[in-house]
């Protein structure tokens, strides 16, 4: 079954999915993890709406392409069109939704096209490469700049991070991508990974959470 945008209660989204767009090494602390410099303007990068999968029923990854890593990020739902120098008010007006995502990488992949200077899409954008959970709707964080991220596997909670520490907050942050190209309603932001990144394997538990407002509980097949 295709991925389809949808709210917690269950209910479809009306506008269809586009382009997902991600921002690399937004926490100062998991650009130290791999040992990265910290960007000084926003790292993007786009996936194709085509690697989204849903998290609800598990989902996959492909353990035959090396290590997959698992990075826990704020997802945001655009609904209305953004571009050129959108003001505050028109992002917040644009965003449709919050849920917490998955943004999968081939590390061994990634490592090995960096090394070369080459670009990251094959490591980035394979089918599945973004995890993303149900929506909450846009108004249930009045205040963006503090919205939490967490994940547990097996148990442990691997990743833990909030927006208030983003590098680049969540507004700004859209409003630099609106300015690099349109964004259309279906568009998802995916708003960067706190430290604690890892390995996935097979038959691992998950619980993915917006902690407070919405939770989801997952497995890796």
């Amino acid at each position: 079954m295709s991925y389809q945008h949808k709210y917690v209660d269950g209910t479809n989204i009306h506008f269809p999915l586009g382009k997902v767009v991600c921002i690399g090494r937004n926490y100062a602390e998991h650009a130290k993890e791999l040992d990265n410099p910290v960007p000084t303007e926003p790292l993007l990068f786009i996936k194709p709406g085509s690697c989204v999968v849903a998290l609800e029923g598990g989902f996959a990854i492909p353990t035959e392409r090396g290590s997959v890593h698992y990075e826990a990020e704020i997802a945001v739902l655009i609904g209305k069109p953004l571009s050129t120098k959108p003001s505050r008010e028109e992002v917040l007006d644009a965003i449709s939704g919050f849920a917490p995502a998955l943004d999968l990488t081939l590390r061994d992949k990634q490592a090995e096209l960096k090394a070369k200077g080459l670009p990251w899409e094959i490591a980035k954008s394979f089918d599945g490469a973004a995890v993303i959970a149900p929506f909450v709707v846009g108004s249930t964080f009045p205040d963006v700049t503090d919205i939490g991220i967490r994940l547990t596997i097996n148990g442990e909670v691997r990743q833990d991070g909030n927006s208030a520490i983003m590098l680049n907050p969540i507004i700004p942050m859209i409003q630099y991508m609106a300015g690099c190209f349109s964004l259309q309603a279906g568009d998802v932001i995916l708003t960067g990974t706190p430290a604690g990144v890892g390995p996935l394997n097979v038959g691992d538990e998950l619980v993915l959470e917006l902690p407070g407002v919405s939770r989801f509980e997952s497995s890796v097949r």
